[in-house]
């Protein structure tokens, strides 16, 4: 059984290369406001930007933290990434293994 009252989150942002991406993740995790950062490469995002369809070639990072990281790894994100409107979607975890949800909570906030 998981830990009453989970508030880890799992965030979702892109970047636009595995480097952008290395560099995003290590810093994030290196600070404490990312318990863990997964890079998945060969992402291919179309989307609409100032009016005109886009497509790009993208790493998606997903980061893992907690509720009481969200503000300050967002913020963190903001400051340290090439796009002017980064991606940042915060997906709240519903179950976990206990042991995991340990380590995460115990990984956080030791920069």
């Amino acid at each position: 059984m998981p830990p009453e009252n989970v508030d880890a989150r799992v965030v979702l942002t892109t970047a636009a290369s595995p480097e952008e991406a290395e560099r995003l993740g290590r810093a994030l995790v290196e600070e404490g406001l990312a318990a863990c950062a997964t890079l998945l490469p060969g992402a291919r995002s179309i989307y609409r930007w100032e009016g005109k369809v886009e497509e790009a070639a993208e790493v998606v990072l997903l980061m893992k933290t907690d509720a009481a990281h969200l503000a300050a790894l967002e913020a963190r994100l903001h400051a340290l990434h090439s796009y002017e409107t980064p991606e940042f979607l915060a997906l709240p975890v519903a179950w976990g293994s206990r042991g995991y949800l340990e380590w995460l909570a115990g990984s956080l906030g030791q920069a």
